[in-house]
Parts: structure tokens; C-alpha cells; sequence
């Protein structure tokens, strides 16, 4: 039983355990809530075969035709061999291209196919709705607030 026990942690009293001090921390309520919005694009998207960064890396192929592979990875903040394994992935189910550059043969441009662009549209359909089963928890200011504030801890980084 707990003797004492923090407001934040009154929040978490149907747990098995107690949390001590994980509740005061930040990283903490960011990781539950990632966990939380992995879960439910991950079920959103399980009829499409796709994973967060694969429909990201669709996305910026989508709005930037012919980007590099070494421009997705710096954008996306992965490392190289995990960017060359999400385009072959996506290469071999037929859902993007790669062009070698004529001016620089290490260097290849990539474009969404035919198939890619319509896997893409329904991908952004079904995340629309995962979307709002979270933001409809909050306001537009909030919602506005709350990107505001992630992006100011990530954007240092």
C-alpha cells in the first residue's frame, strides 16, 4: 500500500505497481503517449503492411520527387543502412522507384510508383481518422499548443 502518495500518481493507482517517481517524469508521460499513438497507427495501418517510417518516407518521396535517400535519412533523423532497408523494402512491394542521378552516379532518386501513390492516399485516410481519436481529446488551441511544445523539445536535437 502506498503511504504517500503524489497527485501524478494518484493517475496511475490501477497499475500493479507503484511507479515511485516515473510519474514527475516528463520522458515518462512522453514515451506512454507514444506508446499509445504506436499502438493504434499500428492497427490503423495493419491492412497496408506499413510502419510510421515507411509512410513517412512515402510522404516526403510524395512531396519531394527524386529526393536522395541520404536527405530522407537526415530529415527522418535515422542512419543510413535503416533508410537504405525501409526503401527496399518499399522498392520490392512495388510502392517506389529508384532513379540513379546522371550527374552523380552514388546518388539516386526516388519516386513513388502508381500503386505507391494510391497506397499512400489510403494510408493518409485511414491516419486522418487515427488522428482524431486523439486530438478530438483536446481543443484546436491545445492541440496547437501541445505540437508547439513538442516541437521546441525536438527541434534542439
Amino acid at each position: 500500500m502506498r503511504s504517500s502518495v503524489s497527485a501524478a500518481a494518484v493517475a496511475y493507482d490501477h497499475l500493479p505497481l507503484d511507479l515511485g517517481e516515473l510519474p514527475d517524469l516528463l520522458g515518462f508521460h512522453l514515451r506512454l503517449a507514444q506508446v499509445a499513438l504506436f499502438r493504434d497507427f499500428t492497427a490503423s495501418l495493419v491492412d497496408l503492411d506499413l510502419t510510421q517510417k515507411q509512410f513517412a518516407v512515402m510522404e516526403l518521396i510524395q512531396s519531394n520527387p527524386g529526393v536522395s535517400q541520404v536527405d530522407l535519412a537526415v530529415t527522418l533523423g535515422t542512419d543510413r543502412a535503416t533508410m537504405m532497408a525501409i526503401v527496399d523494402r518499399l522498392e520490392s512491394r512495388g510502392l517506389l522507384q529508384r532513379e540513379r542521378s546522371s550527374t552523380d552516379r552514388r546518388r539516386q532518386h526516388l519516386h513513388l510508383t502508381d500503386l505507391g501513390a494510391t497506397v499512400l492516399g489510403e494510408a493518409k485516410a485511414l491516419i486522418s481518422d487515427h488522428e482524431a481519436r486523439f486530438k478530438d481529446r483536446f481543443s484546436s488551441s491545445q492541440v496547437q499548443a501541445l505540437v508547439s511544445m513538442l516541437r521546441a523539445l525536438h527541434r534542439q536535437f
